[in-house]
């Protein structure tokens, strides 16, 4: 008796993840092997077994070819935000969205260390790697501004959105990078969950994102907008970075 045969051929969108993968990974080979500067799109492609137009359907340049899933992962992260109950605070929202982009780099430890090894090593690939970090930041930024308590305006939130944003994205990286740093191993999901304890210590009961306790005036700033400016060493613990930046949010205020 014939069976039905299943097909086993992919749906378009694996397909295409599929081959930006293979490419990637011709891509890291090559770039460990030959050097950056030393390695042609035309040999990236040859070494995936597709030819230059394909990789350019997928890529707009080499230093592209070892980001294959930002693109997929920004879409999952928005959806995150997209699905999120009117209740949840706002800063849990993109903190959970940004889990995203770890489960990202999870998926293939090995894969991921040897990425960020060739990221420290090439400029242009560290330099695409935070144009695609810029992606999520400004996603949650824009996210934070939908979600303010349209009762209580006080003129600082896009200032506030915009540093949530960024701070959320930094606890993310710092824990990565540790991780990375470490050869992909420990437990960086506890970390990580640790960091975004602090994040939300700082941000997650401002009246901006909870709205005001009843009975409150809301806060309002004369003159416009204005500029939080604040410095901090991009090597100090995560903890520390936090404390400065709502040490300034308090003299702002």
């Amino acid at each position: 008796m014939a069976h039905p045969v299943k097909s086993s051929r992919p749906q378009p969108a694996a397909q295409r993840l599929k081959v930006r993968r293979q490419l990637a990974a011709a891509a890291m080979e090559l770039f460990t092997t030959r050097g950056y500067e030393a390695t042609t799109v035309d040999e990236i492609a040859a070494a995936a077994g597709v030819a230059r137009r394909t990789f350019f359907r997928h890529f707009r340049s080499k230093e592209e070819a070892i980001f294959p899933d930002h693109d997929d992962t920004l879409e999952r992260a928005r959806a995150v935000l997209e699905a999120a109950t009117p209740g949840e605070n706002p800063v849990d929202t993109i903190c959970r969205g940004i889990k995203e982009v770890m489960r990202m780099y999870t998926a293939s430890p090995a894969v991921s260390v040897e990425r960020y090894r060739l990221t420290r090593e090439v400029p242009a690939l560290r330099e695409r790697e935070i144009a695609s970090v810029a992606r999520y930041e400004r996603l949650f930024t824009r996210y934070l501004l939908s979600r303010f308590d349209e009762d209580s305006p006080n003129g600082d939130e896009p200032l506030l959105a915009e540093v949530a944003a960024s701070s959320v994205v930094t606890a993310h990286n710092h824990v990565l990078r540790r991780w990375l740093r470490a050869g992909g191993e420990g437990d960086v999901a506890a970390e990580l969950d640790h960091a975004f304890a602090i994040v939300r210590r700082t941000f997650g009961t401002l009246p901006a994102f909870t709205g005001r306790a009843p009975g409150a005036e809301p806060r309002t700033t004369a003159g416009g907008g204005q500029v939080l400016v604040t410095v901090a060493s991009t090597d100090a613990p995560l903890p520390e970075l936090m404390r400065t930046i709502e040490r300034a949010l308090q003299q702002h205020g």
